[in-house]
């Protein structure tokens, strides 16, 4: 048994630990204001209570070295914390932990336009990174709805995917270099701007998606590409989900550069609508609406009309300036905020094979019918990369705790069609708390005990986020 899991440390202990991190670090780097332990010792999950023992805010790598030093030495347990704009509790401090904020460590550095590159610490707000890129042409090409509060080293240690997953691929595709922190303190530089290092394993890669569990990332240097030219934005409803698959393919075999490819469905409009006080531009609504961005070009409008011609869509509309443009993609990227503010919802987001989406998601539609009548299921999600995002709401009669507990059953019921379509219980957020029941339905045992052999070699006394994806 390790010393975590004897349980949470002693508050005589802690104290001596927030003393001698003070003693190293400097005043200020603690806080244990009960405000700032609410706030940062949860995440957009709000399912659990958060009850951190402490916030430590380092300046510099070297504090955060010293931080962990003091705790794996005296067994206090440390949470790292980004942005805290996961979805699968992967941030958050239940027991006593100590949450590591990396706010302050938020620099972004010079960018190389030779190279396309640039060193960042972890705290650096994507948005941010996005701005000070876009100066000179270019951008880190992650991005997502919470991009204007998400931090890089969040985004790396989740493996944050998004809305142009379909054109750029995943985080881990855009990271050149990790400097990360150990549990024991020890610091490691792997890959630093190089494009090719092929000498032996790609140690970085263990740290990007490990959700906190292997090491503290302190800064990242990241690789940029062009920033795209001007896109057209585009707005389209369809009958059904089989609609949105037959558009999805054709926009595949379109001349242009897609991308962006988001569905969703009619009832997640209708709670935009509500929270935004929005109406979609469109006359005629079907059960499905797709957001499309392509890079802009002369044949962009004949597609676009051929689609009529065809019947491909029931209704259609292009932006004809940005503001346009970013009314149209609101209605995407105010589903999570209007589903949170409208209601209670049960968020998963699993990933399948593209061409069993359709079949799937009748199945999962049946099921819940059958299980649970009269539960509102909410589906938007990534089509292009096989991402759904299944929000179950809470029926107003029923009260929160019951509604919780019933979802636990409502999730074994959803990731047993997962499994049999092939998929994976998560696509995107990761495991963290709420997942970790269900890992066994998308990693086989063998992959398991891997994952856990790794933890015990870098992580020994299971100091950093015990407790997140499996239990040590």
């Amino acid at each position: 048994m390790t010393r975590r899991e004897q349980g949470p440390a002693g508050a005589a202990v802690v104290q001596s630990v927030l003393e001698e991190i003070e003693r190293r670090c400097g005043a200020g780097v603690v806080s244990t204001d009960p405000a700032d332990l609410s706030e940062l010792g949860r995440d957009w999950t709000k399912v659990f209570a958060p009850a951190p023992c402490a916030i430590a805010s380092p300046r510099t790598a070297d504090d955060v070295s010293a931080i962990l030093k003091v705790c794996d030495a005296a067994g206090v347990a440390v949470v790292p914390s980004g942005g805290r704009t996961g979805l699968a509790g992967g941030a958050v401090a239940k027991d006593g932990e100590l949450v590591l904020s990396m706010s302050r460590m938020s620099a972004i550095g010079e960018i190389d336009v030779v190279g396309r590159t640039v060193r960042v610490e972890a705290g650096a707000v994507t948005q941010a990174v996005h701005e000070r890129c876009a100066e000179l042409g270019l951008t880190w090409p992650v991005d997502f709805a919470s991009k204007g509060s998400s931090h890089v080293g969040g985004n790396i240690a989740t493996n944050a995917g998004g809305i142009r997953v379909i054109r750029y691929g995943l985080t881990r595709n855009w990271v050149l270099g990790l400097e990360v922190a150990l549990a024991s303190g020890e610091r490691l530089a792997m890959g630093q701007a190089l494009e090719k290092n092929n000498t032996g394993v790609d140690l970085k890669q263990l740290f990007i998606g490990s959700e906190g569990t292997l090491g503290v990332i302190t800064a990242a240097t990241l690789k940029l590409t062009r920033l795209p030219a001007d896109h057209d934005v585009m707005l389209f409803s369809l009958a059904d989900l089989s609609a949105v698959i037959r558009l999805f393919r054709a926009a595949q075999e379109a001349p242009f550069q897609l991308g962006a490819f988001e569905f969703f469905t009619d009832r997640c409009l209708a709670r935009v609508e509500r929270h935004r006080k929005r109406t979609s531009p469109l006359s005629t609504n079907g059960t499905c609406f797709v957001v499309l961005e392509a890079e802009r070009g002369p044949a962009n409008e004949a597609w676009l009309a051929d689609l009529f011609e065809k019947g491909l869509v029931l209704d259609g509309t292009m932006a004809q300036h940005a503001s346009q443009a970013a009314s149209l993609w609101e209605l995407r990227e105010g589903i999570s905020e209007s589903l949170s503010a409208t209601g209670l919802p049960h968020k998963n987001d699993i990933a399948l094979p593209i061409a069993k989406l359709e079949a799937f998601c009748a199945d999962l539609e049946r099921t819940l019918a059958e299980r649970y009548p009269g539960w509102e299921v909410c589906l938007f999600g990534h089509i292009g990369d096989g991402n759904l995002h299944v929000n179950v709401m809470k029926p107003d009669d029923l009260e929160k705790e019951a509604f919780l507990a019933r979802t636990h059953d409502v999730d074994r019921h959803m990731f047993e069609l997962v499994k049999s379509y092939g998929g994976s219980i998560s696509a995107e957020h990761g495991i963290g708390l709420l997942k970790k029941d269900w890992l066994g339905f998308s990693r086989s045992p063998a992959e398991i005990a891997a994952m856990r052999a790794i933890k015990r070699a870098l992580d020994p006394n299971n100091t950093l986020n015990p407790g997140k994806i499996f239990d040590a």
